[in-house]
């Protein structure tokens, strides 16, 4: 019986050396034959929006460098202003919905309205965190950037413009709004 139980055991460990070692073996993924790999500078991982920031990051290509340049910049900037617009809508939505405001549809008007001039105000608060530029075979410029802006900024100007609105200033809770603000950036970084 004794014996029976260490044979049991030992192949209990032969059996999970095995399944660890096959884990191991799984060979790296590789790219087709008939593919080439791109690799994009200014992109990945590490340039995606998180829980602490918005980041975008585009391409712009053109026979003129400059060129090149602002259009990597305008796509950038717009993809960034669609991040921070669509985040403050789902802010405004949960946080208007939390509350109890008598004028509900006012105050989402109001939200909207102030939507639009943050988000185009604190787009000049953003920064390049990454800018490659390239000379194509073509003879065009290619220009690689990725734009950060911080959340805290977005959070403030908010906090600024509704304070100052009268309307609604009586019911504005911005502690409730922060949190409202910060759930959302959570979800972006899942």
């Amino acid at each position: 019986m004794k014996n029976q139980s260490i044979l049991f055991k030992t192949l209990i460990v032969i059996v999970l050396i095995s399944i660890m070692g096959a884990c191991k073996n799984t060979p790296p993924q590789t790219v087709p034959t008939d593919e080439v790999e791109v690799i994009v500078p200014c992109s990945g991982s590490e340039y995606f929006s998180s829980g602490e920031v918005f980041r975008s990051n585009s391409i712009g290509e053109s026979k003129d460098q400059v060129v090149s340049k602002k259009k990597a910049l305008s796509n950038a900037r717009a993809d960034l202003a669609a991040q921070v617009e669509t985040t403050v809508k789902a802010v405004t939505d949960n946080y208007v919905n939390s509350r109890e405001f008598e004028n509900k549809e006012e105050v989402e008007e109001r939200f909207e309205s102030l939507n639009r001039e943050i988000v185009n105000q604190e787009l000049r608060g953003s920064k390049v965190i990454c800018e490659k530029q390239t000379l194509t075979s073509r003879g065009s410029y290619k220009s690689y950037i990725a734009l950060e802006l911080d959340p805290n900024l977005v959070l403030s100007a908010y906090n600024d413009r509704l304070s100052a609105d009268e309307r609604l200033k009586i019911d504005y809770d911005y502690e409730k709004f922060k949190q409202t603000f910060n759930s959302e950036m959570e979800k972006m970084g899942r």
